[in-house]
């Protein structure tokens, strides 16, 4: 009896640890001759800085009910999406300013190994440790002059501009461009864009004519002669692996000016002055930045991530805006709720608001708050994440259409499209989501669909960054305030 009970228990114990999954242990002391696998250095992914993990699982993506408010019907539909890592609060104007300054720093070391103005070559690199030469890149490691003389003073003083009225000196805004490039694996990865024809045509039993061209597309820029930045999309014929690189070209600064713009017949001059460039708003969510602004800014940041790190950086997967899934499941909660809080009320049982929104009509400030807070000031949802309700409306990667989510696999669901600058304006929707400070209750939901240009700021629009997994096996998050 004893020795019944010892085995029944163990069994327990087995199925408690194990869950729905058996345990095998694997032997890699083969014999000669046997397959026993390749084994190399374990990698284990450290928790990025100021973001959360957010594990893979289900959704029934969109609204279950028609909305009553609107009358909009929201396609509905089961989705699966993988574990990634997203950003805890949306990015701030701190953050977004340490883009811009890093983007200044480089075009000044740049132009202070130009001749033009006293040509020192130790701000760039031309050769490698062996004295081989390279492409000509910046030394990050070359201070900045703390005592500059004539000619980089000059340097220092071409960034910036000055107000021919008050006098006032600015950085010139113009001026801040980044280029990027980023390799489209997907589109590389299709059999439709292989150079082989019989690569091109597994399902048929004769392959294509040895003189079918395939067409492909791609993102260049460039800046031409007069230093206008030129972008385009260019078509051509395949041509080799270096088809599926796009370049970007993106200024980089902020709208400001989206404060008046937004709000005609308002005085909202204060907030054009002061929102991004006063240090009492660092801890608010940058706006005034468009889709493609916050591309720039995930490319920015990986680069900048990539340098820091040591050999493990290949397995990191590069930051990048959030698929309009991967922002529904994430807001949604580990119980998938209607709002990022529990209930379906917009404030406490001590009549405290959950979120920066417009409560009422026109009283922007029944919820404690005139435009947008400080990121972090409300409580996160069962995911970590602050603000996924209010405060500014986000940019998602997926561009906007009716069908939404019906038109998606129920597979890490996406629907994506670079919109070439001479395309119709109706395909430069990309979907937002999250509603914002100027918005009404029904807005704010998790599930709710709106969407803008590409290429247009707003002063209630931000973003925030995602990471995919390097592997299933990544740390677990520690629950852990960067404020």
């Amino acid at each position: 009896m004893n020795k019944n009970i010892l085995t029944l228990c163990s069994s327990i114990l087995l199925l408690t640890f194990t869950g729905c999954f058996s345990a095998r242990t694997t032997s890699m002391s083969g014999r000669g001759g046997e397959v026993v696998g390749v084994s190399g250095k374990s990698f284990t992914e450290p928790t990025p800085y100021g973001m959360v993990k957010i594990d893979r699982g289900h959704l029934r993506m969109g609204l279950e009910k028609e909305d009553s408010l609107w009358g909009r019907k929201t396609p509905v539909k089961d989705i699966s999406v993988d574990g990634f890592w997203m950003d805890e609060t949306e990015v701030t104007n701190s953050e977004y300013k340490q883009f811009i300054n890093y983007v200044k720093d480089s075009i000044l070391r740049t132009r202070l190994a130009d001749p033009a103005y006293g040509g020192d070559e130790t701000y760039m690199i031309t050769e490698d440790k062996n004295g081989d030469p390279v492409t000509p890149h910046i030394n990050w490691k070359k201070m900045l002059p703390r005592k500059p003389n004539e000619d980089e003073q000059r340097a220092i003083e071409s960034l910036y501009t000055k107000n021919p009225v008050t006098g006032e000196k600015l950085l010139d805004w113009r001026q801040m461009n980044y280029k990027y490039e980023i390799y489209d694996y997907t589109k590389a990865a299709l059999r439709k864009n292989r150079m082989r024809p019989e690569e091109r045509n597994l399902d048929s039993d004769a392959p294509a004519g040895d003189n079918e061209v395939v067409m492909i597309s791609k993102d260049t820029a460039y800046v031409d002669d007069n230093g206008n930045v030129v972008s385009q999309t260019i078509n051509r014929p395949r041509s080799g692996p270096w088809d599926f690189l796009n370049t970007y070209i993106v200024n980089i600064y902020p709208d400001t000016t989206c404060w008046v713009n937004d709000f005609k017949n308002a005085d909202n001059e204060v907030y054009l002055r002061n929102y991004f460039s006063n240090p009492a708003y660092n801890d608010y969510p940058v706006v005034g930045v468009t889709w493609e602004q916050a591309n720039a800014f995930c490319a920015w940041r990986t680069d900048y991530l990539l340098k820091g790190l040591g050999g493990e950086a290949r397995y990191i997967q590069r930051y990048r805006l959030p698929t309009e899934a991967e922002w529904e499941y994430a807001a949604r909660g580990k119980d998938g709720t209607e709002f990022p809080w529990e209930n379906q009320d917009v404030k406490n049982g001590n009549g405290c608001f959950y979120a920066n929104f417009k409560p009422d009509r026109g009283n922007y400030t029944k919820d404690g708050n005139l435009i947008t807070s400080k990121v972090g000031i409300y409580s996160p949802n069962t995911n970590g994440l602050y603000d996924m309700a209010g405060n500014v409306a986000e940019w998602t990667s997926t561009v906007y259409t009716e069908s939404g989510v019906d038109a998606m696999s129920d597979l890490n669901p996406q629907l994506e499209y670079n919109a070439a600058k001479e395309d119709p304006y109706r395909l430069k929707k990309k979907s937002v989501r999250g509603g914002s400070w100027k918005d009404p209750e029904s807005f704010i939901r998790s599930a709710w669909r709106s969407w803008e240009y590409q290429n247009q700021p707003r002063s209630y629009i931000g973003f925030r960054c995602v990471r995919s997994l390097a592997s299933t096996s990544s740390t677990k998050q520690k629950n852990k305030r960067r404020r």
